[in-house]
């Protein structure tokens, strides 16, 4: 089984906690997308979406986050040898989709510094037109991606798209606060995949130096976090990238040099 992600990738993040979770051996493939290498043709041809993570088993490949995490249920489920555990959680799959429903790709983007983003944008557009250059039959899919990144460009410019992102954020976050204030997880008092698809999320809010604003103000969230803070899925997946830094600005800087440095020779 192969996992192609990132670090920083929230939706990677959900998927490496559910292997780790369920104890499932992995060969780990970084594809760093502030370098256009979810971009390269290679990858682009296996998942047209360049979206990460993408989880391989032989011939199966999969994209979507839970879609993934489901099949790792399975996996975990089947390995273990009683097929007949294998039962749909009603409450669990509506936490999952509910949470997944909500896209960060806006609010993360919106807080990062415009000369940061712009540059990063930029660099971005000029990789897909380089790659619609070398794959002209992945030419027209290329398009699609070349335009979705103009769209996310005028959506950071409309206030009211953010507000409306901000929005959806808040109504989780208080759902998520009232479900805590009478169960210790997500759905009741056993850790199940929603509360994998929940912990980036929040990590997310720390990571972005906006924890006073949406977590620190729902005291059910924050003894939460401290909770699962403590587990070593977290501590593998989420905690050994996040615990040196104290100030988005300076994680971000490092990230950028780090990741662009070494190709921004090449075009």
């Amino acid at each position: 089984m192969q996992l192609y992600h990132h670090p920083y990738s929230l939706d990677s993040q959900k998927v490496r906690l559910a292997l780790e979770e369920k104890g499932i051996d992995y060969t780990s493939y970084h594809v760093n997308p502030l370098t256009g290498k979810n971009m390269d043709s290679l990858f682009f041809r296996m998942n047209t979406t360049a979206k990460l993570p993408v989880f391989q088993n032989g011939a199966h490949i999969l994209v979507d986050t839970i879609d993934i995490i489901e099949y790792i249920e399975r996996i975990r489920i089947l390995s273990s040898g009683f097929e007949s555990d294998i039962v749909s959680n009603s409450d669990v799959k509506e936490w999952m989709e509910k949470i997944q429903g909500w896209n960060s790709k806006l609010f993360t983007l919106s807080h990062i510094p415009d000369k940061y983003r712009l540059f990063v944008s930029k660099f971005i557009r000029r990789v897909v037109i380089a790659r619609m250059a070398q794959s002209p039959d992945l030419a027209s899919v290329y398009h699609l991606k070349l335009k979705d990144a103009y769209m996310t460009e005028d959506k950071l410019k409309d206030p009211g798209a953010l507000k409306e992102s901000e929005e959806q954020l808040i109504q989780l976050l208080d759902e998520v606060e009232s479900q805590l204030s009478e169960t210790s997880y997500l759905v009741g008092g056993e850790f199940t995949m929603a509360d994998v698809m929940l912990i980036p999320l929040l990590a997310r809010i720390e990571l972005l130096g906006l924890e006073d604003q949406y977590i620190n103000c729902r005291p059910h969230i924050v003894e939460y976090l401290k909770v699962v803070k403590q587990r070593p899925s977290y501590k593998a997946v989420i905690g050994k990238y996040f615990s040196g830094w104290r100030k988005y600005k300076t994680l971000l800087k490092t990230w950028l040099f780090v990741c662009i440095r070494s190709v921004l020779r090449k075009y």
